[in-house]
């Protein structure tokens, strides 16, 4: 069963709709009610662009239920969508070519029984590729799962992290790969979890590079840990416990103090270890400025000559910036237009930040002194990390749903928009002019994922 219906001038479509029964609710969050219905809406397209359409779906309704979507006073679909017999539907929604990006609130609503909630909607920028020319890109498949790589100037290499699948996650390597051939040097498979269901292993998403101690270290993100492996054979160093550090996600080293910083995503700070002795130092707490909200870090990025290191929050539109001698936080920046912020980066000659936000599509550049957005920009769906590559003054941002790696100056222009496969995860620099790109793929045959690509520019 499948219904078109028109979608006149709204942004965006949420990843996941859940229906309240009773009344109306701001958030698409669940609350139990009380004659039992569970339905749950969710939108599955990964790139919902002006003049495209997007299949909305839902399950566990009670079969015959009729569902009407409402923009304001309008209804969007004159017939309602009809619950199957298995308390599934499904309809496609066509977004207008003249759709303007952003968000809106829209209203899902079903019948007998009744249940409505208030979702937002999201159409991204629709950003052509361009510029290709002015970059020379060198591609070079991996292994299916690829999350993030860090590059090590002490080994001249780059270690590339992958993980596949849910809990249990029995499908994960540590890669080492040569930055010219883009070739495997070494991969290692890590260790299983000590009396875990299923044969899980200690799977590893986020990394960093300890050149002072020629270290790897990773974040084990479903075991709420963080590991420690040898550069040179990657052999295991150190194994942190189950719960070192709740949903582990980035890790960065600040070599010249001796101490390792990880992001608990979900919670509100940050664990510090110390590099050499692998014991963990007091956390670094991130209190936020929005009322009764919290900091939830994401990426990190570290300044060692100046010992600043910073983090954006994914819960609400912050980052923060923190000093890395004293364990204290300097200040934390609003950033405004930001909606799940994830990916940051900094260009130290300028004092700029550069924030990527899922949820809005938007590259944001900030001045750090003053706190001041300095430019925002569209950039594409799902914008997940950036990095800043200070030779020449480039800011790349990977564009999950997009699919694309758009390239942006220190003046928010636009100045590449280039093909970056299947899901692009992460990007990091080399310091030398290169930015690394990793995506992710739709299942081991899928020709566009699983790949590594480096990207230079062909004037410096």
């Amino acid at each position: 069963m499948s219904r078109l219906v028109s979608l006149p001038r709204v942004a965006a479509l949420a990843l996941a709709l859940s229906l309240v029964t009773g009344a109306v609710s701001a958030q698409p969050v669940f609350d139990t009610p009380a004659n039992g219905f569970r339905g749950k809406v969710s939108a599955r397209n990964e790139n919902v662009i002006p003049g495209s359409t997007a299949e909305v779906t839902g399950r566990a309704f009670v079969p015959g239920q009729q569902v009407t979507l409402l923009r304001g006073e309008t209804v969007l679909n004159a017939t309602p969508v009809v619950v199957d017999e298995q308390g599934s539907f499904k309809a496609s929604v066509q977004i207008p070519a003249d759709a303007v990006p952003g968000q809106h609130p829209v209203v899902v609503r079903a019948s007998r029984p009744a249940a409505a909630v208030v979702v937002a909607l999201r159409v991204s920028p629709n950003l052509p590729l361009s510029g290709q020319q002015a970059f020379q890109q060198q591609s070079g498949k991996l292994v299916q799962g690829l999350y993030q790589s860090a590059y090590s100037a002490g080994s001249t290499a780059l270690f590339v992290t992958s993980a596949v699948g849910r809990p249990p996650v029995t499908q994960s390597q540590l890669l080492k790969v040569d930055p010219k051939t883009l070739k495997v040097v070494k991969a290692i498979t890590p260790a299983q979890v000590p009396d875990a269901k299923g044969g899980s292993v200690f799977a590893v998403y986020g990394v960093g590079v300890d050149d002072a101690n020629g270290n790897v270290w990773v974040s084990n993100t479903r075991q709420d840990t963080v590991a420690v492996y040898r550069q040179s054979d990657l052999s295991l160093v150190h194994q942190f416990p189950v719960g070192a550090v709740p949903h582990a996600r980035d890790v960065v080293v600040d070599a010249k103090r001796g101490r390792v910083f990880a992001s608990a995503a979900g919670e509100d700070h940050l664990s510090v270890f110390d590099a050499k002795t692998f014991k963990a130092l007091e956390p670094i707490t991130l209190a936020s400025g929005v009322d009764d909200e919290k900091f939830v870090p994401m990426s990190l990025v570290l300044d060692e000559a100046s010992g600043k290191l910073f983090t954006v929050s994914i819960g609400t539109p912050e980052a923060a910036v923190i000093d890395v001698a004293s364990g204290k936080v300097d200040k934390v920046i609003d950033l405004g237009n930001a909606i799940s912020a994830s990916g940051v980066a900094f260009d130290a000659k300028q004092n700029r930040l550069y924030v990527a936000s899922q949820g809005t599509d938007n590259l944001l550049i900030v001045d750090v002194a003053s706190g001041t957005v300095l430019h925002d920009v569209p950039v594409g769906a799902g914008a997940l990390n950036v990095a800043f590559e200070p030779v020449s003054g480039l800011a790349y941002v990977t564009n999950r749903g997009a699919g694309t790696v758009t390239v942006v100056d220190g003046d928010g222009k636009v100045v590449g928009n280039l093909d970056g496969g299947t899901f692009p995860n992460h990007v990091r620099e080399d310091g030398k002019g290169n930015v690394f790109a990793v995506n992710k793929s739709r299942g081991a045959e899928d020709p566009k994922g699983d790949r590594i690509t480096r990207i230079t520019p062909t004037r410096r």
